[in-house]
């Protein structure tokens, strides 16, 4: 079955940070320039979920929260559209994310608002 190409799709969307020194510093340095990219992108619609993944001891109780990546579900028309999204991001230009790790999968939303 044929799908148009205005047909949107959701993706799911793992980035995980690099493991290097410098990561928290540079993630923390973009963190404005990229949070205001991604406050634009909920607004218009292109991003449904989104936010940080943690360390597994991040959940610990007394426990110091520690970022590791980020996680997104997208919607868009095509798993390209998607990867250009993510290349354009400050994160992935600024070495926080660890390019050769990204995932980006279609996936269907079990209960989408």
């Amino acid at each position: 079955m044929a799908t148009s190409a205005s047909t949107k799709h959701h993706f799911m969307v793992y980035a995980p940070d690099r493991t290097d020194s410098g990561t928290v510093q540079r993630r923390l340095e973009l963190r404005p320039e990229h949070l205001g990219r991604i406050g634009t992108l909920v607004k218009n619609g292109a991003l449904k979920v989104l936010g940080p993944t943690l360390t597994p001891e991040s959940v610990l109780p007394g426990a110091e929260q520690k970022m590791s990546g980020s996680l997104l579900i997208a919607e868009a028309s095509s798993i390209e559209e998607v990867r250009n999204l993510v290349e354009s991001d400050v994160y992935y230009g600024g070495d926080v994310w660890d390019k050769e790790k990204i995932i980006i999968t279609p996936m269907i939303l079990a209960h989408p608002k």
